[in-house]
């Protein structure tokens, strides 16, 4: 998980045995895993206040658990196990006590969590007669209780004073946080500032990882370095892409470097959950990201008969919504009309097809997937430079550039020339937002019509 947005899955999946061993995994409803492991932890004759106590450290644990995907980042199929030398106990099928069953109902939306953090508290317990440990005592909180404390005092005493009770937003299924999509050199998303955040705080552990500067969800060269280096160093395959290996052992490292699932944590702020990239689109929307969508939906639009048309006006409108429900119905995904990963990640797969089996256009080239700014090299910032200098011509607002191929500085005063001159966010970058504004007024003044390059492609793909 490790977002922003904390939820209550709907199941979880239990391991009946220690990590390693053969036992059986079990998926239950989360309820009735709560309800069983209160049923198994603690005594129903308790004081109410200490089993409302121990119900929200119960329930926190596991949270944990199923937050840092701290069985999953590592290759184990369950959320947690059954044996309390690991997590917490469960007895699968046994029977439930009706007075925990009942404050379980009441306080599963609840959890723990350090004040200015977002994650559920590794909540560390022990029975406090058997065994100790620095966390919570079971019968310790008893005596609490006996004495009139309420379950927040209770929890205090054992946590410290800096502690939040607080409800989840939601209660839904649980996703795995691999996109889904490898995730490599050009991409733009949320998931690649995850990628990048994650790398620079592993980086002063293991300073032999070099920081990115920019973590801005950019796929870059310095993040594709970094993350070689860092499958180097972890014994992963130095691609410099991240499949679901790489993902998955950034998120373990990660949560490791800074103590997510333990009582000591470094924890998780606000701001480290942030993106620049919103998760999802939807009708109401606008802006530069329903803007960037819809110029990749109007080129598979172009290309895939079965897709609807869409304008480009960084409004998702009603039309938006329809070519997303078409684009979604050709390729086997929920026909919501709403833009969610699967839908960005099959459009971007997509996308890319067509980019490897489809010429440039006689008067501009299609977006080539990669966003280009100052101090890249290639032949796509070669045509760039050649489009900003035709403008240039006509336009005294933008200087010419030589056509080197090199994006210095003066290709980044050109770029944010333009972009003020249109009404564009003036970053000096070039994504897909600029480069369909840029071939577009190039086209029209160099081929005589404001034809973008997918408005007449020439052909069907499907």
């Amino acid at each position: 998980m490790l977002s922003g947005e904390m939820f209550i899955p709907e199941t979880i999946t239990v391991h009946l045995g220690l990590p390693d061993s053969d036992a059986a995994n079990v998926t239950v409803p989360y309820i009735a895993y709560l309800k069983n492991v209160a049923s198994s932890e603690i005594f129903p004759t308790w004081p109410e206040n200490a089993l409302r106590a121990n119900i929200y450290v119960i329930n926190t644990f596991a949270l944990n658990r199923i937050y840092t995907e701290w069985y999953r980042s590592r290759g184990y199929p369950f959320d947690i196990t059954s044996t309390t030398q690991f997590d917490q106990a469960f007895v699968y099928g046994r029977e439930i006590f009706g007075n925990i069953s009942r404050l379980c109902e009441e306080l599963f939306p609840r959890y723990v969590r350090r004040q200015g953090y977002i994650e559920p508290m590794h909540t560390a317990f022990c029975d406090g007669s058997r065994t100790l440990c620095d966390g919570l005592s079971q019968w310790g909180t008893v005596a609490l209780a006996n004495q009139g404390n309420t379950p927040y005092e209770i929890l205090q005493y054992y946590y410290g004073e800096n502690i939040d009770i607080v409800r989840a937003q939601s209660i839904r299924a649980a996703t795995p946080s691999y996109p889904d999509q490898v995730q490599e050199l050009g991409m733009v998303s949320g998931d690649v500032q995850t990628i990048q955040i994650q790398l620079n705080r592993i980086s002063q552990n293991f300073p032999a990882i070099p920081k990115i500067p920019e973590t801005d969800g950019v796929f870059d060269e310095r993040t594709e370095r970094a993350v070689r280096i860092f499958q180097e160093v972890f014994g992963l395959t130095p691609s410099g892409k991240v499949g679901e290996a790489t993902w998955y052992r950034l998120s373990y490292i990660y949560t490791s470097v800074k103590r997510l699932a333990e009582l000591d944590s470094e924890g998780l702020e606000y701001s480290e959950t942030q993106r620049n990239f919103p998760a999802e689109l939807r009708t109401g929307d606008y802006g530069d990201a329903v803007r960037a969508f819809q110029y990749y939906l109007a080129v598979i639009g172009a290309y895939y008969e079965s897709v609807l048309p869409v304008s480009v006006t960084g409004s998702y409108d009603a039309e938006t919504a329809a070519s997303v429900r078409s684009f979604q119905r050709v390729f086997g995904l929920p026909q919501t009309g709403i833009a969610d990963r699967a839908t960005w990640n099959d459009m971007y797969r997509a996308y890319a097809g067509i980019l490897e089996s489809v010429p440039p256009s006689e008067c501009t080239r299609l977006y080539p997937n990669l966003l280009l700014r100052e101090g890249m090299q290639n032949e796509y910032i070669r045509s760039l430079q050649m489009y900003l200098s035709y403008i240039a011509q006509f336009d005294p607002n933008i200087d010419p550039v030589a056509n080197t191929g090199y994006f210095g500085p003066l290709t980044k005063a050109a770029v944010q020339s333009f972009q003020r001159e249109y009404g564009l966010t003036a970053n000096g970058q070039v994504g897909a937002v600029t480069w369909d504004a840029i071939t577009g007024v190039y086209s029209e003044m160099r081929c005589g019509a404001n034809k973008r390059p997918y408005q007449a492609p020439g052909y069907i793909i499907r």
